[in-house]
This record gives C-alpha cells, structure tokens and sequence, in this order.
C-alpha cells in the first residue's frame, strides 16, 4: 500500500475483550483445560478481525496492529526481543504455556513482577533482565497480524514498545550483577530490533509505530543520549520501515528535541491534559516540517465526551508545524470501556457526556474529515458536541451545596490525629492483646461463581433482599471460621457482598455513576468496571457498618472494616475533569471520614483503608508531585483523622514502586501499613527500614497474581528477611492483596500456610 499525505484518522491501540469479553473467557477456558490452544487463537484471531471492520468502518484510514495480546503487550515485547528467563525455558512447555508461565507462574515456577503502567490503572508485567542475556527477534506475532490486516485490504501501522522504554521498564533479574542497569543492553537489543523492523517491512509494513512513553519522565542526560543513538542507529538500517515514535500521558519536555532531532519520520505526540503543553513546545522547536505527527487530541484515557472545537482549534494549529497532521486519541483505548451506547440504564442526559473506544473513534474521524472536507462538512457533529458539554456544564447533577459548604469548613486540626503514634500504639496493644508477627489477610477472600450468581439474581429480582443477605451472611460465617481455623490474629469479614473495591462503594455514594458493560482490562484477564465521579460525593446510608458488624458478632477476635480511600476512589474511577482533583478528593474522604465513625462507634477495633492507587496517580513530572502528595495525603488524614486513638488505622498498598513515596506513605500517619512485597523478596521492608519509616509494616509473603501456593518454608523465609529490616513488634504478616481472584483452595492452603509460618518464626523472637 502506498502512503499519501492525505489526513487519515488513526490509533494507537483499542480494547483487546471483545463486547462480551471473549477473551478473557477464551484464556480462562484455556487455562482450566475446556479449549484448545487453537480454539483460543480463533477467538483472539476473531476479535482482532473484528475490531478492523468495526474501526475502519467508524472512518479509521490507518488501523494499529500488534497491540492485540493475551496478556500484556510489553510480556509481548520481552517475547519479541527473546527476553524469556531462563527459569521459564526450562520448564518444558510449549511456547504458550511458557508465555502464560511468565505471566502467571506455574506450580514450580515464579512469575514476572508486575508493577502499574505509568499513571494508569492497567499493569504490566516487569522483564528480567541481566549481563548474560541474549536477546533473539521473534517477529511472528508483529508480522502475522500485520499481515492478517493487508489482507483484508486495511491500510495498517504496527505498534512495539520501543527499545528505550522495553530497557527502562526492566528489572535486574535474580543473580543479576549488583548495580546492573538494563539500559547497557542497548547495543545488545538494537539490533534485534532492526531485525523486527525489516522482517515487518518485507511483509509489507510501510510504517511501524515504536511506543517510548518513559520519555515523558524526568530523564537524566545518559537516557536522552542513547535515545538519540538508538534512533540514529536504528534509521541507519537499509531495509526497514518509515519509524514513528510514540509518547503519551504527559509531555515531552527535553526528550521532544531529541526526537525532533532524529532521523526518524514522525512523532505521535499527545495533547491533552498536562501533556498540552507539548503544543508550545513543538512550536518553539519550529515545528516537525516535512515529518508526519500523529497528533493526541482526544483523551484516550477519560471518558467525557471531547470538545471538537478545541481539538479542531489545536489541529489548525498543528497544520502549520507539521508536514502532516493525523488526528488521533492521545494513547491506547485500551484504558477506556468498548461502547457508550451498551449502558442504556444510565439517565439519556448523562449518555450523552460520555464517549468510550466506539465513540471515541467516531470522535478521531470526524476530526479527520473536518480536516479534509471543511467544517461545514461535519457542522451536525460539531453542534451535538457543543451541546453535550453546554449540558454538562448546566446540570444539576454535578454540584451539591451542601457538599461544598462543608468542603469549605475543613480545617487543619480535622486532617490530624491529636495522639502522636507511640502513644497510639501503647493503647492499641492494650486493646487488641496481639502476638509478635500478628497474622491477617488484606480484605477480600475469593469471589466464588456462587456469590457473583446471588448478586445477579439480586439485581434483576429473581432473589430478593432476604435471602440475599442470608447467602452473604452465610459466606461471612465461612470465612470467620476459616479464619479461627487457620489461626489468623486479625480477622476480615472477605467482602463477598463487593463486586469491586471501588465500585461498590460508588454505587452507595451520590455523584458516582456505575455502568453494567464498561469494562477495562487490568492486568491480564482481570477486567474492572471503573465508576464515572460526574458529581459532589455525599453518603447517603451506611456502606459496610451491617456487614462488618456481623461478622464481629461471630469472633472474639478483632475483625476490620474494610473501606477504599479517596486516592484509590478517584484513581480507579473515571474522575470529573471540571474541577481539580484535591476538591473531588476532599468530598470522598468526608464521606469515608462518616462511615468510619460509625464503624468505631459499633466497637469496630481496627479501620483499613485501602490506598493502592497513591503510587500509580503520582504525576509523571518531579515538578507536579509535591503538590499531588499534599492533598493525596491530607485527603487519607481527613478520612481517619477523627478516630479514638485505641482504635488502628490499616491502609494497604500493592504493585507499584514505593520508593518514591516513602515520605508520603510515611505522611499518612496511618499506624499499620501493608504492601506488595512477594514477588520483589522483601525490597520495601528494605527500603522502609532504610527511610526510617517508624510505624508497622506488613510485607506481603503471598503472591496472590500467581496460583502458586508458596510453602511454610518459603513463607518464613520471607519473613526472616522482612525481620532483617523491621523489628518483630512492628512487623505484620499478611499477603501481597486481596483474594478476590484466587480459589477458594489455592487462597486457603496458601493462608494455613502463612499461619503456620508465623508460628514457626515466634519461638527465635522470644529467645
């Protein structure tokens, strides 16, 4: 196919589950033994054709391929480049269940970390790499999807993580030499991708698109310089590709020149939210004459409705700093739902704010098309959007004065506990009488089809309120006793009534919304439906205060309330972008900040609130983060902040790197903190101790991503390196998160297990 300069609307990825999420049932089916590996390649192949037609039908002139995966498309990338650890080749499995070994684990094999990607509520998993390894280019994948595409008469663009970010984005792998930085690979992985790029340009590739979004971050002169290397190198090769580089969630800062500087011909930028300023940027460099920009100019990662008439105005401008200009959202629509138009129950006035992947599209291609054709062309487009946000702006749904009243009557002393920690600490041991290396599990136990049968029955009438909360009740007595069995110190009550640790609660708190089909890929095939925050956030009623209550009616052991912060609440949320973050934020901790001092009132002993989302919501930008941590922090502060000082404040924290953050986990004030720590052996019990941090700490010794049930010795082991860090009467043993995910049988043998490692480990802390 040849390439024009005509505008052509374009992605940089779209959803990967299909409407009914067929993939994750296809790969579930084929983990539990009920389809083929050929059946779940049809169906992968199936949604891959799909999805073409769907785009290319919507007025998409050039269609991404590659961004489909099964799992993780930078696990993709570590295949691609030949990155399979040693521990993984050595299993004896075939290639896709080694693939599916990387990602999961097996019973003998440790998986790859995962960690967030970037900013965002999707996680990918963390390639291993050392001095020894050697890399090898398996383009199979790149090539046959690309070519599925041009056979099917669709002009396409393969998209790859770029060799920069696939380096940063690693991890020394075990027996790596100390101090290793996988960014010394570089000349080792070039040519693997020069190897990737002609293999895609002899099938036919015309462009392939090279993903570098760790150039949005701070980074220090050495990145930038083997970023202009490695595409001066890479641009050197006789047979490849035109190569557009790609980066998105913020702006470019000092990697913008850079590229510009290269010899590559394009750049796909994007120009929304913070990364707008890309388009002052692009302007002072005097623009990208004679390249093609691929132009970010509908959010891809929030779902309100664009502005065509801003992003036409930013286009225009781009016109004049560009060789060409295609219209495009700012990244993958992998982070949004499929389509706006399934959620029929929500108010006909609110639909009309919202765009998903479809809309989106739609969104892209009316660009394109006002580009080529004139405005007049898409005047009724351009109307219904300036309608859509002029309704928006007017609702009623959107402010509550009484919300904001109280808002504004916050003070200092609200976001404080008065009792400095030691003291808190003497009365909560008083209170609760707990051993050395107290034993707990971080809130939800497995979501059994069961519990998710009760709750669909619920819904659509067929059980009613009754004998709903008998099955709940029931589940709660299984869990309790599992627990008294087990030996756990303090107890959870396992949330079988929660869909999802945000969505429930934004189903019980005015200014969220909750959609039936908005799904959106996690990790894997973990697919969550993030509630829409479209305005002021008030409690109506109590949210956990029956359930909790139950179950501490069944123990003489401690049970805590389990509450998600107000970080976590907007981060896992589509938030409001009409007002800053920290005011939205505020509201949702004084709702917290209520149910709490209910759930204290009933004598519930100890409080967790979860904070998973602190790290991941941190700006990509050093410059922007003091600010975001102040009200991030002061927000949890408010939460807990009115609480006895008997009663424990629990948060929890899971896949992300901390390091950056200490102070502000430490800001937190909460008095037990417990975080991901299985799969990276105990680095943030390391890290923790090193910061001083003063509080208790509970590293998590099971890795609940895996279906790995790690033994008694392995468990103490751990625990013996977290004892290496933190002293025996600030350290707590739990696992890395929830549950949720994992059977019933994987969930409990691996909790006996911790038990019975704890007991283990008592007796040398005693002598």
């Amino acid at each position: 196919m040849t390439d024009t300069p005509t505008v052509r609307a374009t992605l940089h990825g779209y959803p990967r589950q299909g409407p009914g999420r067929e993939l994750k049932k296809a790969v579930e089916g084929y983990w539990a033994g009920r389809a083929t590996e050929a059946e779940l390649l049809g169906t992968a192949a199936q949604l891959r054709t799909d999805a073409r037609r769907e785009t290319a039908a919507a007025g998409i002139g050039e269609i991404p391929t590659g961004d489909f995966s099964l799992y993780d498309h930078v696990l993709d990338a570590a295949w691609a480049v030949g990155a399979v650890p040693a521990r993984h080749r050595a299993a004896g499995l075939g290639e896709l269940d080694t693939y599916f070994a990387m990602a999961r684990g097996t019973a003998d094999v440790q998986p790859l970390e995962m960690t967030k990607w970037f900013d965002t509520n999707y996680h990918y998993l963390v390639p291993e790499l050392s001095q020894d390894t050697v890399f090898s280019p398996d383009s199979r994948k790149q090539t046959a999807e690309f070519t599925e595409a041009r056979d099917a008469g669709h002009a396409a663009r393969p998209v790859l993580l770029g060799p920069i970010s696939f380096l940063l984005l690693s991890k020394p792998a075990p027996g790596a030499s100390p101090g290793f930085d996988p960014l010394t690979l570089l000349d080792r992985l070039l040519p693997v991708y020069a190897s990737l790029l002609a293999d895609l340009r002899e099938a036919g590739a015309e462009w392939v698109q090279l993903d570098e979004p760790v150039l949005v971050q701070d980074r220090p002169a050495a990145v930038l310089g083997a970023t202009a290397r490695a595409y001066r190198d890479l641009c050197a090769a006789t047979v490849r590709p035109k190569l557009l580089v790609a980066s998105y969630f913020d702006a470019l800062g000092e990697a913008l020149p850079v590229l510009a500087d290269s010899p590559v011909e394009g750049l796909a930028l994007d120009f929304t939210g913070p990364a707008a300023a890309n388009l002052d940027a692009l302007a002072a460099i005097g623009g990208l004459p004679d390249r093609r920009l691929i132009a970010g100019v509908v959010d891809g990662r929030n779902i309100w409705a664009a502005d065509l008439e801003r992003a036409l105005s930013t286009l225009a401008t781009l016109l004049g700093l560009a060789g060409r200009v295609d219209p495009a959202p700012s990244c993958s629509l992998l982070h949004v739902p499929l389509d706006a138009a399934a959620e029929r129950d929500l108010d006909p006035q609110v639909a009309r704010w919202l765009s998903f992947a479809r809309q989106k599209t739609t969104e892209v291609a009316v660009l394109a098309r006002a580009l080529t054709e004139g405005r007049d062309a898409v005047a009724p487009q351009l109307a219904a959007s300036r309608a859509a946000l002029a309704s928006r702006a007017g609702s009623a749904l959107t402010r509550d004065a009484a919300v904001r009243e109280r808002c504004a009557a916050v003070t200092g002393a609200d976001t404080r506990r008065p009792q400095p920690y030691e003291e808190r600490a003497a009365a909560q041991r008083a209170r609760l009488g707990l051993p050395l290396l107290p034993t707990t599990t971080i809130g939800s136990f497995p979501q059994t089809p069961e519990l998710r049968a009760a709750r669909a029955a619920l819904r659509t009438g067929r059980l009613g309120e009754d004998g709903y909360r008998e099955r709940i009740e029931r589940e709660i007595r299984d869990v309790v006793a599992f627990q008294e069995k087990a030996g756990l110190d303090v107890l959870v009550h396992g949330e079988p009534e929660r869909n999802d640790m945000v969505q429930y609660f934004a189903e019980q708190l005015d200014g969220f919304l909750a959609t039936r089909h908005g799904w959106v890929q996690s990790y894997g095939t973990r697919y969550v439906r993030p509630p829409i925050l479209a305005g002021d956030v008030s409690r109506k009623a109590p949210m956990t205060l029956a359930w909790t209550r139950y179950a501490q009616s069944l123990t003489e052991r401690p049970v805590k309330g389990m509450l998600t912060g107000p970080v976590t609440m907007l981060a896992w949320s589509f938030v409001r972008d009409d007002q800053p973050r920290a005011e939205t934020a505020r509201q949702v901790a004084l709702a917290l900040r209520d149910e709490i001092a209910d759930l204290e009132a009933a004598g519930t002993a100890v409080v967790q609130v979860d904070e998973p989302a602190l790290r991941e919501t941190l700006p990509l930008r050093r410059a922007a983060r003091p600010a975001y941590l102040e009200w991030a922090t002061e927000a949890f502060r408010l939460a807990t902040g009115g609480v006895r000082a008997d009663t424990q404040v629990h948060t929890h924290m899971c896949y992300a790197e901390f390091g950056e953050i200490l102070s502000a986990i430490d800001a937190l004030d909460a008095d037990v903190i417990s975080l991901e720590a299985a799969r990276s052996r105990m680095g943030i019990a390391r890290e923790l101790s090193e910061a001083g941090y003063p509080r208790e700490v509970g590293p998590g010794v099971y890795d609940i991503h895996s279906p790995r049930v790690p033994s008694v010795d392995e468990i103490a082991d751990l625990l013996r390196q977290a004892l290496e860090a933190v002293p025996p009467e600030r350290l707590w043993v739990n696992p890395d998160c929830g549950l949720k995910t994992r059977s019933p049988e994987e969930a409990g043998a691996a909790l006996e297990n911790m038990t019975a490692a704890a007991r283990r480990v008592r007796p040398s802390l005693r002598a």
